[in-house]
């Protein structure tokens, strides 16, 4: 199976028809088609609907497109890979398990090309994506993770902790006060434990979010308390838009890099990790 089938069944997607894909293609309208037909007999079901208001994805379609686009995204990287180092430019790739950390990458992107010259890279913001596998099958050199998946033989470099902070939409004080709703980032199982000697009844009224940008936003419009990385609750404190929880201690959130140690991007990942201290130091 060939990943111009992927390509296609994505492009079909995006455009709403075959004939559009195979525009933006640049291919025959029946070569769209035979790539369709091919990866329908090869999964066993069909992927799009066709009628009169167009073509859409079916059931099966929309359950295979997740895979589609990893599959397109894994060849884009192994192929970028191939031409930059025939080309002597190996880029190096920089992960995030958290969007905690998702300014952190920014920061050490910035920090390499000011300090070491310019280094090409891509950084990586799919949370969704285990980490620590990721790096172990080479999809990425370089990872910052609050936990270390056990019998992966990824090397770890640990990192200053992540200091997080509780703040609420309203001055309260912890043993004192009615607590609000809580916004859980769901930040893994050394903070669920620091979290339960804090708050053990916090499962009463609470609600999970994904991403800590979209969560202390959600919390200043919609109010309620949740724990945060200081320097992102730092501005909005300073303006009084929300106030941290008075008698409430800090939980510290464990930050490591993982990396495998026969990389031949080694020199570029001891660079980045010395980027990693020189910005968790400075933040």
């Amino acid at each position: 199976m060939q990943i111009n089938s992927f390509e296609t069944f994505l492009a079909i997607e995006a455009t709403g028809s075959f004939h559009g894909a195979a525009r933006v293609l640049n291919v025959t309208q029946t070569t769209v088609s035979a790539r369709i037909k091919a990866l329908e007999d090869r999964l066993g079901v069909g992927l799009f609907e066709r009628g009169p208001g167009g073509t859409r994805l079916s059931e099966a379609g929309r359950q295979f497109m997740p895979y589609a686009e990893q599959m397109v995204r894994t060849w884009e990287f192994v192929s970028g890979d191939l031409k930059a180092s025939l080309a002597g430019r190996v880029p190096l790739r920089l992960g995030a398990q958290l969007s905690v950390w998702d300014p952190v990458l920014v920061d050490v992107a910035v920090w390499l090309e000011a300090e070491q010259g310019t280094v090409p890279f891509t950084l990586n913001y799919d949370h969704a994506m285990n980490m620590g596998e990721a790096v172990a099958r080479r999809l990425l050199d370089l990872a910052i993770v609050n936990e270390v998946p056990a019998g992966s033989g990824l090397a770890a470099e640990e990192l200053p902790p992540e200091r997080l902070v509780l703040v609420s939409d309203q001055p309260l004080r912890l043993g004192r006060d009615a607590l609000p709703l809580f916004i859980n980032l769901e930040f893994g199982s050394e903070y669920d434990a620091q979290l339960r000697d804090v708050l053990p009844r916090r499962s009463r009224q609470h609600i999970v979010l994904g991403n800590a940008l979209m969560g202390l936003r959600y919390l200043m419009k919609r109010g309620g308390m949740g724990y945060f990385p200081a320097y992102m609750a730092a501005e909005a404190l300073a303006a009084g838009q929300i106030h941290a929880v008075e008698a409430a201690p800090e939980i510290n959130l464990g930050c490591k890099a993982l990396y495998l140690p026969d990389n031949p991007g080694l020199p570029h990942i001891r660079q980045a990790l010395q980027g990693l201290h020189a910005v968790r130091a400075a933040g």
